[in-house]
């Protein structure tokens, strides 16, 4: 057997050192810190059928010191096999396999594992971005596309990298040893929020914005099929997806819905009860042109790494609605949405944030609340709900129904009311 000093990876304190070695029979690497405590490494296991993605992938993953390939498998019933053997702390499966699929293999393990961090390999085409949708609906945790045309291995490699590796450790935070919590990532505190400008000031809510990223798709699978047909506001929303992904997903939730829910189309204008979601690869923001509101896409910059962004689309509507704006921020890695969640409460608006036991990853939401913008955090299950208690609260349904063309006779004593709120709202606007 190795000597113990071969096993471990001495670090100085930045935490560099030489790659630790494995002794045989080793299940896990873990690493020793100054101060004798031991953190985690994330062990992976890879199912594949290609022999060169099995590879590349190890390749990819092992270039990270906090990440080890516990094991491969080439196929669906030796990766579920593998996985009591094992004991990994995610497992990235391919979608498509012969014999047993990368979905079928997915269902096979939610049955044993309901928990267990699953990342999809897929491709950018509509049959891949399909059965990508459909794995996330399975209990897949995410998904990472497969980089084409590069031209280069390092190039693939690298890409992986970005893509993959944030994703690992999002889902898999490194655990220290539990004689060792001073070595614990700080856990986010929730801060109350500091009073809006227009706290205690009731105005018409006059649009819903949501940002997600990871465990969006079914974050949002439960949200908008629960509004109802007459939601009196419009919705734009930003998943970070890829293009053709996110055009999918809006005529998925469409067939689910009530409302008509939509990829965002440049001029497009927001009506009630329609919902867009932003074009992958574009950033989604809204301007007003004459009497209504339209969508307007660019290729800025990404922000956060992101395009679309949350903190793009947030900006915008702080800016255009202010306190008539509704923000919900659902689960998601990474922080796109803190800026943006910051403007509109800054402007008097509304920010709602999923909590941390629902979320998939409690990055984007935990940041908006750690920050302070968070108005309320709620399960995901309530969130549907308190949206449409909200909004109808807060007299959107008067706005809608003064605007609405329908030719059906309103009531006499509604029409001063909604007459009332009229007045209220261009006064406020003056303001």
């Amino acid at each position: 057997m190795a000597p113990p000093e071969s096993r471990v990876r001495n670090l100085d304190a930045r935490g560099q050192g030489p790659r630790a070695l494995r002794g045989r029979g080793e299940k896990r690497r873990d690493e020793f810190i100054p101060g004798g405590s031991v953190v985690r490494t994330i062990r992976i296991l890879i199912i594949d059928d290609s022999v060169v993605i099995r590879k590349v992938l190890g390749q990819a993953l092992s270039a990270d010191p906090g990440i080890e390939v516990a094991g491969v498998a080439p196929d669906g019933h030796i990766g579920l096999s593998k996985i009591p053997q094992l004991n990994p702390d995610l497992v990235t499966l391919d979608i498509e396999m012969p014999g047993l699929s990368g979905i079928e293999t997915l269902k096979e393990l939610r049955k044993t594992h309901p928990k267990l961090p699953v990342i999809m390999f897929s491709t950018l085409t509509e049959h891949g971005a399909v059965a990508t949708l459909d794995a996330l609906a399975a209990g897949a945790s995410d998904y990472v596309t497969k980089p084409s045309n590069t031209g280069s291995l390092d190039v693939t490699l690298q890409r992986i990298r970005e893509q993959l590796i944030p994703k690992v450790r999002a889902l898999c935070p490194q655990a220290p040893d539990q004689k060792s919590p001073a070595t614990a990532a700080p856990r986010v505190v929730p801060r109350l929020p500091t009073p809006s400008p227009a706290a205690g000031v009731s105005v018409p809510i006059e649009v819903l914005a949501i940002g997600t990223s990871t465990g969006g798709p079914n974050a949002l699978a439960e949200v908008l099929p629960a509004l109802h047909s007459d939601f009196p506001v419009p919705i734009v929303v930003v998943q970070h997806m890829p293009p053709l992904f996110t055009r999918l997903l809006a005529d998925r939730l469409n067939k689910q819905s009530q409302i008509r829910i939509r990829e965002g189309i440049p001029g497009s204008l927001l009506e009630a009860g329609e919902a867009w979601i932003a074009p992958g690869d574009y950033h989604m923001v809204v301007e007003r042109q004459g009497a209504g509101v339209r969508l307007a896409m660019n290729q800025d910059p990404p922000e956060n790494s992101c395009r679309p962004a949350v903190d793009v689309l947030f900006r915008s509507i702080a800016k255009l609605y202010g306190s008539r704006a509704l923000a919900v921020v659902l689960t998601g890695m990474g922080s796109d949405g803190v800026r943006g969640a910051l403007d509109i409460r800054e402007r008097g608006g509304k920010v709602f944030v999923q909590d941390e036991a629902s979320s998939v990853v409690w990055g984007m939401p935990g940041q908006v609340a750690a920050a302070g913008s968070a108005d309320a955090i709620f399960p995901l299950k309530l969130i549907a709900n308190e949206i449409e208690r909200r909004v109808r609260s807060s007299g959107a349904w008067k706005i809608r129904a003064l605007q609405s063309k329908d030719t059906n006779p309103i009531p006499a004593e509604q029409k001063g009311e909604i007459g009332q709120a009229a007045r209220a709202e261009k006064s406020s606007r003056a303001d």
